[in-house]
């Protein structure tokens, strides 16, 4: 590999690429395939190694950075130093199992999205180890995936597989070898199909064979009169673009990959690896049915809790006595407290909230307090809380809520004051301290109060965590929370 800073980069770059795709070679061509680099002392380690899913592995042990065998040493090195594929004149054996072996060297395409130029030498050597022990007799599916595969590492020696430009990244169902391959030429018609690959396009009401006839054709008569259709179908079936699409019918779904064919820089067709996704399809829809209703719920909750914290604020208003304005005051911010959670539930698709928003939330709607009890107070937030479940954010905004409304009524009252929450999360706990320059705490009303009583219960009950209170001769308080969280 080069020692250019930049060209090593581009390299390790490229044979990550390479080795994200290449468990296709590996199948089509059933056989082991090795990426070996140079170790700066004329010799190789292998980096890489893909098994055949579709054929017996020569390697039931990982060779991946182990040093080349004294047998392949001469061949790799003779394709890494003259650029070009080399066959092994003899089987070869590898602890007992007899195998073929070939070696084809690895260059990366300059410029990635155009243009035909590739590095002036390899940058790694492929081989490949065809089990002969458990290999198959030769038949029409056999062949055709071979020929294949030995087009694909031709590429891999042009510097045009990967398709590096035009990468579809992998998601759940992506299709593979033994799920179904259709083999098309520069004009879309059908080649060769696989038993697998007839099987699916079957599903979705094709009835004729394939072979012979233009997918695009065939592809455009099940998409009649439909309008949902995915707009990448027809650069997939094209096989130009190296990408994926979906094709539904006859209430079946097919996830379909096009890898374009490249022979001298010219494009001769393409491999289309195709996969019956119909009940993953299903299961989609299900989940996005069911995240939808989640949200549904948790809006309405919050709907209801403000509500309630509504009808808790007129009924203080209309009381007479202090002491019952004053509970339902407590009351009506508990409330508001848990409905800010659901609120942020309600936004997005996972049930945990980033619990930053929440508590600035929660500073916001007691911050209210301060006024009330003529305290100027300074808040400063230290460190992140982060994403909290739901079964921990709800107690938690409660707890919080009632620490910083005793530290504004009790502590900072009548004052000009700082109040500090710090959060630090280690070791799968969370730590919160919750610290004032007010009066302090008096001598006995440690957890005399409703408030403080509520804290206690939700913190060691729902939460399961420890809570402690603390205050010095200099005035001030401090609250140190421990929550666990998974």
């Amino acid at each position: 590999m080069k020692q250019n800073g930049q060209s090593h980069e581009a390299d390790i770059e490229w044979l990550h690429a390479l080795m994200a795709d290449w468990q296709v070679i590996a199948d089509l061509s059933f056989a082991d395939l090795v990426l070996w680099i140079s170790d700066g002392k004329k010799g190789f380690i292998a980096a890489g190694h893909a098994r055949p899913s579709s054929a017996a592995t020569v390697f039931y042990r990982d060779i991946t950075g182990k040093p080349v065998e004294k047998a392949w040493a001469q061949l790799v090195s003779k394709a890494f130093t003259t650029g070009k594929s080399v066959e092994y004149g003899e089987p070869d054996k590898y602890q007992g199992v007899p195998a073929r072996l070939s070696a084809v060297p690895v260059f990366r395409r300059l410029n990635i999205s155009s243009g035909t130029d590739v590095t002036p030498s390899p940058i790694a050597v492929v081989t490949k180890h065809t089990n002969l022990g458990e290999a198959a007799a030769p038949n029409k599916t056999r062949i055709n995936l071979n020929n294949l595969g030995d087009k694909l590492l031709n590429m891999v020696v042009d510097g045009s597989y990967p398709a590096f430009s035009t990468q579809s990244a992998p998601r759940r169902g992506a299709p593979r070898v033994n799920d179904g391959l259709i083999h098309i030429d520069a004009n879309s018609k059908v080649v060769f199909s696989s038993p697998n690959g007839m099987s699916a396009f079957q599903k979705l009401g094709v009835e004729t064979e394939l072979e012979g006839r233009s997918l695009q054709e065939i592809t455009a008569a099940l998409n009649k009169g439909r309008s949902n259709v995915d707009e990448n179908l027809p650069i997939v079936v094209a096989g130009k673009v190296a990408w994926r699409a979906d094709i539904e019918g006859n209430n079946a779904a097919l996830s379909v990959r096009s890898i374009p064919i490249y022979e001298n820089s010219i494009n001769t067709g393409a491999i289309l690896l195709c996969r019956d996704v119909t009940e993953l399809r299903r299961q989609e829809r299900e989940l996005i049915t069911k995240d939808a209703t989640i949200r549904e719920i948790h809006h309405r909750v919050k709907n209801n809790l403000q509500t309630v914290a509504s009808l808790l604020r007129i009924q203080g208003r209309r009381s007479k006595s202090p002491e019952t304005l004053e509970a339902l005051s407590d009351a009506e911010r508990r409330v508001a407290a848990i409905a800010v959670v659901h609120d942020s539930l309600s936004e997005g698709l996972a049930q945990d909230v980033n619990f930053d928003e929440v508590f600035d939330r929660i500073i916001a709607l007691v911050g209210e307090l301060a006024a009330a009890y003529n305290a100027k107070v300074t808040n400063l937030r230290i460190g992140k809380f982060g994403r909290l479940p739901s079964e921990i954010a709800t107690p938690l905004a409660v707890v919080l809520t009632e620490i910083v409304t005793n530290a504004y009524e009790h502590g900072l009252a009548n004052k000009t004051g700082h109040l500090s929450v710090t959060a630090t999360r280690k070791s799968k706990k969370l730590f919160i301290t919750v610290a004032d320059d007010g009066i302090g705490l008096a001598e006995g009303k440690v957890l005399s109060g409703l408030g403080t009583q509520i804290v206690k219960t939700l913190v060691e009950g729902e939460l399961r965590g420890k809570i402690e209170f603390n205050s010095d001769k200099t005035g001030g308080t401090t609250v140190s929370l421990e929550v666990p969280f998974n």
